[in-house]
């Protein structure tokens, strides 16, 4: 048995199960967003741990040092954080790194994820009724291999309770920063993003990817073609109907090689692209956010809050606020 490691009076202890195989921003992301928010007021106190004890190698081949044993840890924790690995496979049937896991979580006050993290707690039962993020390319496989989840497969990250799961690798310092303005507010958070000259920080809801890189990934090209016109022009008044005219097809036909293809409506896409065009808009500009509205597309002040709030659940004046914080740094 270890002997107990009484943290710093005050101090938050955050903890990083880390494994071989681990990928090595998945752990590294965060444990730098918490310690960069010390030097800015924050108090947390990081410790990394492994199944076996040992230093662990992570999938770039750079190994990590392992700082603390799980029986040096305090009885309660505030933050454990578990990475991924590209073969979560792996991850999940490794029993011990389950049982750390485990242990650790019902020790903590939240539980988090980064990128393939998110198949470990789901494997413990952790995400059990809960909704949860991965990396966009693994959300297909967590939710056929864990049913009872429900995966969100396009947010950077997704709070459910005490529970937060993020998208991949670099979400992990989104996620990260998310936990420090919770834990501090927003001034400490933005002063972190600034030094590690990172977003502060794109909210929770918005998109892994972007809708503007969808046509490449289309492969019909009625579709590609529509997307091609919609994203070159997103204010144009693109109804279902003129894009059917548009590219010689019925509405009907467009609409169901649409949802074939991409997984959503044509109008739905159209939004997206919108929305992408008025976030840019936002962050490099100083127009109004009603001429903004009419420049990508989303025709009104009020139209364009509803979008933001459904979509990235934050309104347009805060988004600019906070993307701006960033750039403004800079000059």
């Amino acid at each position: 048995m270890g002997r107990v490691e009484t943290p710093v009076p005050g101090s938050r202890v955050v903890v990083v199960a880390a494994f071989d195989g681990v990928q090595l921003l998945d752990v590294t992301g965060p444990a730098e967003v918490f310690t960069t928010a010390n030097a800015h007021g924050a108090r947390y106190d990081v410790r990394v741990v492994s199944p076996t004890g040992a230093d662990v190698r992570t999938s770039s081949g750079v190994r990590i040092g392992v700082d603390a044993t799980v029986a040096s840890l305090p009885a309660r924790l505030d933050t454990l954080v578990v990475p991924g690995r590209r073969d979560w496979q792996r991850a999940v049937a490794d029993q011990r790194l389950l049982a750390l896991v485990t242990e650790l979580s019902g020790r903590a006050r939240r539980t988090t994820s980064v990128c393939a993290g998110a198949f470990v707690l789901a494997q413990t039962g952790a995400l059990n009724g809960r909704r949860a993020a991965t990396h966009w390319q693994l959300a297909t496989q967590l939710a056929t291999a864990y049913p009872q989840v429900t995966v969100e497969a396009d947010p950077v990250f997704v709070k459910d309770g005490d529970v937060i799961t993020s998208a991949g690798v670099t979400a992990g310092i989104d996620l990260a920063l998310c936990l420090v303005e919770d834990d501090h507010g927003a001034d400490i958070a933005r002063d972190v993003a600034r030094e590690l000259v990172v977003f502060m920080a794109r909210p929770g809801g918005q998109s892994q990817f972007s809708a503007r890189l969808a046509p490449r990934e289309a492969k019909h090209p009625v579709v590609r073609q529509v997307m091609d016109s919609v994203g070159t022009d997103p204010a144009s008044p693109h109804s279902l109907e003129s894009l059917a005219r548009e590219v010689g097809v019925s509405a009907r036909h467009l609409g169901r090689l649409f949802r074939r293809e991409t997984g959503m409506t044509p109008g739905r896409y159209v939004e997206s692209v919108r929305l992408e065009a008025a976030q840019a808009l936002l962050e490099a500009g100083n127009d109004s956010v009603d001429k903004v509205a009419q420049d990508s597309g989303l025709g009104s002040s009020e139209t364009m809050r509803r979008v933001f709030q459904h979509a990235l659940g934050i309104t347009p004046t805060a988004y600019r606020a906070r993307f701006r914080s960033t750039a403004e740094a800079t000059r």
